[in-house]
């Protein structure tokens, strides 16, 4: 069996967005309270507390604060299991020390376990989460298989969705005896070996006019809505929060839902291409590129981000995984510089030139990117 997350997006009701939202409350509460408690005990000269110890703790916060009752229990184990991990990550100088939570800047997501039915797909339509009974949601089609968690977020536009992680039995695609290599790239999002390029849509720059606008409305309405809370503090002593100035969350909402639709145009373009890739090719090279090191240039990483080599990476990764393919990564030093023909390294050339011409077998014409992607196919079938 393996496990996949299915993402669906919820349309709660009024009474149920107050009870999500209080449960987000809730859980930031008992994060709160806990990082508090492993903070004085520490100060105290007392021992960290474990995961297994703070779930004993949870029963009787629950008796100290009874409004945690309200909360999902099973949500309040996977907080303090997330602060037994944060403290995890921060022995091993993985990350910093773990900071209380926020309602200024709150973590606006909580996990349920699946416990004798709780979660539960009903037509098709709605969706059965503890504590919130039937809510509707759209994309429940693709759950056809055991549901063991669920994590409930609203989004930064004000949308809430729901990610299933369930179990199911992989199939793998028929074996082709094919193989491919490809090269990454910006003008060409991927060059393979076999000629084919795929064209960069470059979807952050097909609305860059529409999102900076909204940006820069949503910059200036904050502006003077922070004027008027130091006026009103000034005049009468009374602190307003900036979530209370509609103007303001609205411009803040409309460049989130652009932010939204890049996400997902460029999501669904790497979804299918890379799920043509598993089914038509056995083995599948790549470079494995430090898309860190790239981003220091900041001409190009702007493009590069849009580009996200860094995912086309990781979707390969599991689906070969899936659907019984090998994916195989490869240094890329040197593969635009040496002819897939001879193997002579003709060395470093300029991006203006596009094709690759070799002085030593006297091959020309050849694209320089589909070069590099038979250079790749090499190196990870010389490394197999």
């Amino acid at each position: 069996m393996i496990l996949k997350g299915v993402k669906v997006r919820l349309y709660p009701t009024a009474a149920q967005q107050e009870a999500i939202e209080n449960n987000f409350r809730l859980n930031r509460f008992l994060w709160n309270q806990l990082l508090g408690m492993q903070i004085a005990r520490h100060e105290n000269g007392g021992s960290f507390v474990n995961k297994f110890g703070m779930n004993y703790l949870i029963k009787a916060m629950k008796i100290e604060f009874p409004f945690l009752k309200e909360a999902e229990s099973t949500s309040l184990l996977y907080t303090s299991a997330d602060l037994a991990d944060s403290y995890d990550r921060f022995f091993k100088k993985q990350n910093g020390f773990p900071g209380f939570k926020s309602r200024r800047h709150p973590k606006n997501s909580y996990k349920s376990n699946c416990v004798n039915g709780n979660i539960q797909v009903a037509d098709n339509h709605c969706l059965k989460l503890p504590k919130l009974g039937l809510v509707k949601a759209n994309g429940l089609q693709r759950v056809k298989d055991r549901i063991k968690s669920v994590v409930v977020r609203k989004k930064a536009d004000g949308t809430f969705e729901a990610t299933l992680l369930v179990a199911f039995e992989a199939k793998t695609f028929a074996s082709t005896g094919k193989a491919v290599g490809i090269d990454l790239g910006l003008t060409d999002l991927a060059s393979q070996s076999d000629g084919f390029k795929l064209r960069n849509k470059q979807f952050e720059r097909s609305l860059a006019k529409r999102k900076r606008q909204w940006q820069r409305k949503f910059a200036r309405r904050r502006l003077l809505a922070l004027k008027k809370i130091e006026v009103r503090k000034q005049a009468t002593g009374e602190n307003l929060e900036l979530s209370t100035f509609k103007n303001v969350q609205k411009a803040k909402e409309q460049v989130a839902r652009i932010n939204k639709k890049i996400a997902n145009q460029r999501n669904d373009y790497l979804q299918k291409y890379t799920t043509r890739l598993v089914k038509k090719y056995d083995l599948i090279a790549m470079e494995d590129l430090k898309t860190k090191n790239f981003l220091q240039n900041h001409h190009l990483s702007r493009s590069i981000s849009d580009a996200a080599w860094a995912r086309i990476k990781s979707m390969l990764a599991y689906k070969c995984e899936w659907y019984g393919k090998e994916l195989v990564l490869v240094n890329p030093a040197y593969t635009s510089q040496i002819c897939a023909h001879c193997g002579e390294n003709t060395g470093k050339k300029p991006l203006c030139i596009r094709t690759f011409d070799c002085p030593h077998c006297h091959t020309t014409g050849i694209d320089r990117d589909v070069n590099a992607a038979i250079n790749i196919l090499n190196k990870a079938l010389a490394q197999r």
